[in-house]
């Protein structure tokens, strides 16, 4: 029974994703975005779980990658089409077709969980971006959006700008497949020597989050590539 345990634990990670994409349809894109961070906290458990519990499977491994893309893929993609159909709904000629271009998300972050399954480096750190991250960054900009329109106006009137999102759909799809080496939040002890970075971003996060609450979002995103690059610097 236990080793079903885990999968289990990934089917409610597929589900939210699920949940997520009806409420897409029914334009509730605030809550839409909350299943993306609900289907990220199944994600981290599933392998958590799995690993006190020392179970592993091959449908595991392949039930993760087919939720993620739920989860992390379609859902942010149809996040993000919502965003780009309000403003060229009632556009005539090509610009119709301009929101389907989010759907390039899905698609990249299917390419980033297929390279993930075949590439051995990647056990204990990540190249390219986790689908994960890429989905909660773009769950924050409806989120923001919706919650905070004025505190800083300049970040809402830039996310919310029809050419900013699809150069940052653009963006963040090659961040998924790029070869950016990045650490992992999982840790071997909790010594500080071996995950300093990690208690870094955590430390950094948490006070981000009491500032600055959902723009902290992009924010903690941006500060997670850069002390990947510092770190990964400073191997070299």
């Amino acid at each position: 029974m236990k080793k079903h345990i885990p999968n289990f634990v990934t089917s409610l990670n597929l589900l939210s994703g699920c949940i997520g994409i009806g409420l897409v349809f029914r334009g509730y894109l605030g809550i839409a975005a909350y299943m993306i961070g609900i289907a990220a906290v199944f994600d981290f458990l599933d392998g958590m779980v799995a690993r006190l519990l020392h179970v592993k499977s091959e449908i595991g491994k392949e039930l993760d990658s087919l939720a993620d893309v739920v989860s992390f893929g379609v859902l942010p993609g149809l996040i993000v089409y919502s965003l780009l159909d309000i403003v060229f709904r009632d556009s005539v000629g090509l610009n119709t077709f301009i929101p389907f271009i989010a759907f390039i998300i899905p698609v990249f972050s299917a390419l980033r969980l297929a390279k993930f399954n075949i590439d051995t480096r990647q056990t204990e750190s990540f190249i390219g971006l986790p689908t994960p991250a890429n989905a909660i960054f773009f769950a924050s900009i409806p989120l923001i959006l919706l919650h905070q329109p004025d505190e800083i106006p300049f970040i809402s009137a830039m996310l919310g700008n029809p050419a900013v999102l699809l150069i940052l759909v653009f963006l963040f799809s090659f961040l998924l497949v790029s070869p950016l080496p990045l650490f992992s939040m999982k840790f071997k002890d909790l010594s500080w020597k071996q995950n300093y970075m990690q208690y870094i971003l955590i430390g950094a996060s948490v006070i981000l989050i009491i500032v600055l609450q959902f723009l902290a979002i992009p924010i903690i995103l941006l500060l997670y590539i850069l002390l990947s690059i510092i770190k990964n610097s400073n191997k070299k």
